[in-house]
């Protein structure tokens, strides 16, 4: 399966272009980086991943993508992408969760044991779950939750390694690992999941709310 990823999340950006058999081996995985946020040209990424690779748009067969938590804007900028490109070409889309990318890249860089990754979610609160990785597997220990940063500075073990896009910001011994789009490809290239576009979300553990602003003076007067 030719698989287009998108991986927007973070600060640090990702496309990759994987093609791989399912439950076989990988062909070929290429990735491009960008540091940037919403300065980050995505179409440009696109077009670069895929002249690497040397295959044309029309060849994706599946788009993968990054759904969080983390930034908002960059999530919701590739669910766009994707639904748009599923849209026009009727390809296939996948949404995985980033923190899950994160323990998959976690364990790519030589990391095993106890391992938690966090994700900053605003409010002095921390997005958390806890794995166990070995060479061959990574497993969920707890799943995403939504944690006081106190709270998880109370609770973490000796033994634990945190990970994450900013977790120096509030553990010094911390280890900073960015989803990567090469790595959300490998984990697509085993699921078979597929989603309609509009029914791709974001990862936000919060209820959405929102207060009605108060009427002024001169829309009290036109009301």
């Amino acid at each position: 399966m030719k698989i287009l990823a998108l991986e927007f999340s973070s600060a640090q950006r990702s496309v990759a272009f994987v093609d791989a058999k399912p439950g076989g081996p990988v062909l070929y995985a290429g990735e491009v980086v960008r540091s940037g946020g919403r300065a980050t040209p995505a179409l440009a990424m696109i077009s670069d991943v895929l002249d690497q690779a040397g295959v044309e748009r029309e060849a994706v067969e599946c788009l993968a993508v990054g759904l969080g938590p983390g930034s908002y804007h960059g999530i919701r900028a590739a669910i766009s992408l994707a639904q748009g490109w599923q849209f026009a070409r009727g390809t296939h889309l996948l949404g995985i969760s980033s923190v899950e990318g994160i323990a998959a890249q976690a364990q790519a860089d030589g990391l095993r044991g106890s391992v938690a990754v966090v994700v900053d979610a605003q409010r002095d609160e921390l997005y958390v779950a806890d794995y166990e990785i070995s060479s061959t597997v990574w497993r969920t220990v707890n799943p995403l939750r939504l944690a006081p940063v106190t709270e998880v500075l109370a609770a973490t073990k000796a033994d634990q390694v945190l990970v994450g896009p900013e977790v120096t910001r509030w553990f010094g011994e911390g280890r900073v690992v960015f989803p990567r789009a090469e790595t959300l490809g490998r984990l697509a290239a085993n699921r078979s999941d597929f989603i309609a576009g509009e029914k791709l979300e974001p990862i936000y553990l919060r209820a959405t709310s929102f207060v009605k602003a108060k009427p002024t003076a001169m829309t009290a007067g036109h009301a």
